[in-house]
């Protein structure tokens, strides 16, 4: 009876290590993992029995779901990207490289955007969108991660409603998961018996099921409005009060808006096509960009899992690279990898002012272990750090050199980089950089600072944690 239990046992072992060794061949020979994303994946694999793999198998690779991939590339196939028009004055010199790269991740040309409006205050944020879909003559076409059965969600649908009902082709596009509170509310069904269309991105149903195929982690994090095909709105706000009442305990939720005219809407008319099509399996045909000969060098680029794993950090990295005087940063979730961590230092050490701007408390406490240990090399580097004390900053922005803007809904985080569908613009425009960098001022009097003597003063336990939470960011 021994002899049996030892041989089933030694079976056990011999079966375990030999997948651990299949999982092993794979992570080294996956083309997309970074070499620390690697090592961390092969100590836990090693020095957790069973579940360093099967945490592997269900988050270590971006397997998206077979049918969605299938009809993101027919898609792909079937939807150009769009002409440019008029062509565009060129960006100054020094951003040459970041509008290049954020014209690699879609094919997308640079192009004009202009006039442009940032929207600051919560209400004016939904109120402008309002305003525009009741003049809307003939379609309104929204994306948004989170809908929430509150007072702003019911506006929204109400504004829809009364569009669809005036012949106004209206479609809605959310996430199967940050929406779900909309999708079985009373609003979405108000909205379907008006003749308001709305598709679901990655659907949340039977989700335990789903991992066996895919991951059901990969969202559609885009916020994105296009209305007549001559608006747009881009953007870090969801379809929800600043009160946000499923996490109430960390509003005011900060978040921020532009407003947009000109040929760029071509573009975010593009990005949300690309959705509609991919998840609702119709076609949807695109108006052509409008000729415009005035408006500041902008360009727009999307992300996700199939489209361009780098292309928020390259940009990103790229507009930091760029900078001469002056960037300011605002983010929820900083937890931005080697890469953008060393541009920002490097920024800072070549006597550029960089202001980082986290919220005090996060919703994650994950991210915020993560985010601090950072601080020390970026506080060393002269990286000046400010954690907003009311509510959640949600706001995802860059200002650079009083002269450039990036706006958008990705965060400086793997999740945002890799594992997310976002959606942002890159704009040279003087005006709007000194309006943005006027509310991006108005948070840091909201906020306090960081200093190297605080850091220092962190417990022994408090460091460790940090630490031990950023060598786990790659997987989590």
């Amino acid at each position: 009876m021994i002899e049996e239990v030892q041989t089933t046992f030694n079976l056990a072992v011999a079966f375990h290590f030999a997948v651990q060794i299949a999982a092993t061949i794979r992570v080294l020979t996956r083309p997309d993992k970074q070499p620390t994303i690697r090592a961390v994946w092969l100590v836990l694999i090693f020095s957790v029995p069973v579940a360093g793999v099967a945490l592997y198998l269900l988050v270590g690779e971006t397997r998206l779901n077979q049918r969605i991939a299938r009809d993101q590339r027919r898609t792909s196939k079937a939807l150009p990207p769009p002409a440019q028009g008029v062509a565009p004055p060129l960006p100054a010199a020094t951003l040459h490289p970041a509008f290049a790269r954020a014209a690699a991740v879609n094919g997308y040309a640079v192009t004009r955007a202009g006039p442009t409006r940032l929207l600051v205050p919560a209400e004016a944020q939904i109120d402008a969108l309002i305003e525009d879909i009741a003049q809307a003559q003939s379609a309104v076409h929204l994306i948004s991660y989170i809908w929430l059965d509150d007072a702003v969600g019911h506006a929204l649908a109400c504004a829809l409603i009364e569009a669809a009902q005036r012949g106004v082709q209206v479609r809605v596009l959310v996430d199967g998961l940050g929406a779900r509170e909309f999708l079985n509310g009373p609003d979405r069904q108000a909205m379907r018996d008006a003749g308001v269309e709305i598709c679901v991105a990655f659907p949340f149903r039977w989700p335990l099921f789903k991992l066996a195929s895919s991951r059901i982690d990969l969202r559609n994090h885009r916020k994105l409005a296009v209305i007549d095909a001559r608006i747009s709105y881009i953007g870090s706000r969801n379809i929800a009060a600043p009160e946000f009442h499923t996490k109430a305990r960390y509003a005011p939720w900060t978040d921020i808006m532009l407003r947009l005219e000109g040929p760029i809407v071509a573009q975010h008319a593009h990005v949300f096509a690309s959705d509609w099509m991919t998840h609702s399996g119709t076609m949807l045909a695109l108006d052509p960009a409008p000729e415009q000969a005035d408006g500041s060098p902008a360009i727009s680029f999307a992300t996700g899992p199939m489209l361009d794993t780098r292309g928020v950090p390259d940009v990103f990295g790229a507009v930091i690279g760029a900078a001469r005087h002056s960037l300011t940063i605002s983010t929820p979730y900083f937890v931005p990898g080697e890469g953008l961590d060393y541009a920002l230092r490097a920024a800072a050490l070549r006597g550029v002012r960089v202001r980082l701007i986290v919220p005090r408390v996060n919703d994650s406490r994950f991210v915020a272990f993560a985010s601090r240990s950072h601080y020390s090399a970026l506080l060393a580097a002269g990286v000046e750090i400010y954690e907003h004390v009311p509510g959640i900053l949600h706001a995802k922005t860059l200002q650079v050199d009083d002269l450039a803007v990036i706006l958008g809904s990705a965060n400086l985080d793997r999740r945002s980089f890799e594992l997310n569908y976002e959606a942002c613009v890159l704009i040279e425009d003087a005006q709007l950089a000194a309006d943005l960098a006027q509310a991006q001022d108005h948070w840091i009097t909201q906020s306090y600072r960081v200093d190297a003597d605080a850091v220092a003063n962190w417990s022994l336990s408090r460091r460790l944690l940090n630490n031990l939470i950023s060598i786990l960011t790659p997987v989590l």
